[in-house]
């Protein structure tokens, strides 16, 4: 049986489900949206020969494209070596071990990029070390974005002319990848990025980040701003606060990424209720019954439980503080001519 047959007995996890929110609102409900780049990535490093049968494959994750990539390795006999910190929940990492990956936790940041580049630091050290090895290197493989014109398709099949694509931001893969396929079609799509505060994607000065998921202290290759009209920071508290609205009002168990898409979709839809709009959730709540669906862990959540901003307040500039939910016109812009601006005003 060939690599490529092999790898499609996952295909069928890999589309989401499409559930009605509101008149004009769909959510995307993902079981693992990772399992699609990660499975097109591996396709092409087989093709290519950077990875051959019995290979190792190293990558940096704390969340669901190292389960992903565990998933896909066991499956093909592949080794997989998965470089992680603190925001590991301890079942993931459990089911990891389970399946086989090799989990190393990076307690200390460097003194740059913080915990994401300590990661990447090690992981270095294990592709040194380790001859033929492959790193699918989520953030910056042309690849990620590219395996979503599968996800556009989809949308666009069942949901038909779409207005506005709502997505959270952090590979930078999945908005940017879908938002460019959609335009082929629709050029006049309205595609909303959310991030989290103290996160370099979108020019936020970089600071310490509580969220699994959403935002980096690292920009990714694969964020491309120019294909963003608008972008959106949520902090922590506001993020757990949707997740738990979106539980309890369409029984959707979501992670916290999808939360916050969900509150950004949510407004954008009320506001402009002709226009038709799908939000991406990229995976399920289950690794978070013990924090963002655990009272006494929330209690610990600077701002928990409010009050909180019911409508974003619109700055002028990325770059400013941002102590609660804040929106940005982007404008399909690069990430350069925003900053420019910001510095002349």
């Amino acid at each position: 049986m060939s690599i490529h047959v092999l790898m499609r007995r996952l295909e069928d996890f890999e589309g989401p489900r499409l559930v009605p929110l509101g008149a004009n609102l769909f959510g995307a409900s993902f079981f693992l949206m990772k399992l699609l780049p990660a499975r097109f990535m591996l396709e092409r490093a087989v093709e290519q020969g950077r990875l051959r049968p019995g290979g190792t494959i190293c990558e940096s994750s704390s969340g669901t494209f190292g389960l992903a990539l565990a998933m896909l390795a066991v499956q093909h006999g592949y080794r997989l070596i998965l470089v992680s910190d603190w925001a590991l929940d301890r079942h993931l990492h459990r089911r990891l071990v389970e399946l086989g990956a090799e989990v190393t936790v990076v307690d200390s940041p460097a003194p740059s990029g913080g915990l994401q580049q300590a990661r990447l630091d090690r992981l270095h050290e294990y592709l040194r070390d380790i001859s033929g090895s492959y790193w699918p290197s989520q953030y910056d493989n042309r690849d990620n974005p590219l395996s979503y014109g599968k996800i556009a398709e989809q949308l666009i099949d069942r949901v038909g002319r779409l207005d506005c694509l709502v997505g959270p931001v952090g590979s930078g893969g999945s908005m940017s990848g879908t938002s460019r396929y959609l335009r082929t079609l629709f050029p006049e799509l309205h595609a909303i990025g959310v991030d989290t505060p103290s996160s370099v994607l979108f020019g936020q000065p970089s600071g310490k980040l509580n969220l699994s998921g959403l935002g980096g202290n690292i920009l990714p290759g694969n964020v491309e701003h120019s294909q963003f009209d608008e972008v959106h920071w949520l902090t922590p508290a506001e993020v757990f606060d949707a997740t738990h609205q979106l539980h309890r009002e369409h029984g959707l168990f979501m992670g916290p990424t999808s939360g916050a898409a969900y509150r950004v979709a949510e407004w954008w839809s009320r506001n402009n209720p002709d226009k038709k709009v799908v939000v991406l959730f990229p995976d399920e709540g289950h690794r978070y019954v013990e924090t963002v669906y655990d009272q006494q862990w929330l209690a610990t959540v600077a701002g928990w439980p409010g009050p909180l901003r019911a409508n974003p307040v619109t700055v002028g500039a990325p770059t400013e503080p941002m102590p609660a939910w804040s929106r940005f016109g982007w404008g399909r812009r690069t990430l350069e001519e925003v900053l420019a601006q910001a510095g002349r005003e």
